[in-house]
């Protein structure tokens, strides 16, 4: 199974993925541009080969825009296309490699959550800053807050 929680699988959306969707109307459902949708596949992101039809036009299937929605997904908080690949290909190649799915997934949570520190104090010197800076205006004195000058002695 593809470990994408599905979403449901009543009406009309349901009726159009049968026959499969289009390239165009995977990429508007799944957020992604139709360039990206053909680059996932030559990279070797994608746990199975897209439907195609006679004519050799690709046809998208639920399964499809799950494992698109998770590539983005992992890709978004940071994954590289390399580890991407080496998921999607554990996940196609069937049970018996969860542990190293697992260890994969542990190691990018990670560096997310490291991410996220990294980010949380950054966010904390801006509310800092933001403080400072409505502090001086009510006081009115906003006029002192420190600039650089130039010296008098560079030229």
């Amino acid at each position: 199974m593809l470990e994408v929680k599905p979403q449901s699988e009543s009406g009309p959306a349901r009726s159009d993925l049968q026959e499969g969707l289009s390239i165009a109307e995977a990429a508007r459902r799944t957020g992604v541009s139709v360039h990206t949708l053909r680059y996932y596949e030559r990279a070797g992101l994608v746990v199975a080969p897209v439907d195609r039809t006679a004519g050799g036009r690709r046809r998208y299937q639920q399964h499809d825009l799950y494992w698109i929605t998770v590539c983005t997904r992992l890709r978004a908080t940071g994954m590289p296309i390399k580890t991407i690949r080496r998921y999607a290909q554990l996940v196609s190649a069937g049970p018996g490699n969860e542990q190293e799915r697992l260890a994969l997934m542990e190691a990018h949570r990670a560096d997310v959550t490291a991410k996220l520190a990294e980010i949380q104090e950054n966010l904390e010197l801006i509310d800092y800053k933001i403080g400072v800076y409505r502090g001086r205006l009510a006081a009115g004195d906003a006029d002192q807050l420190w600039a650089p000058s130039r010296r008098a002695d560079a030229r």
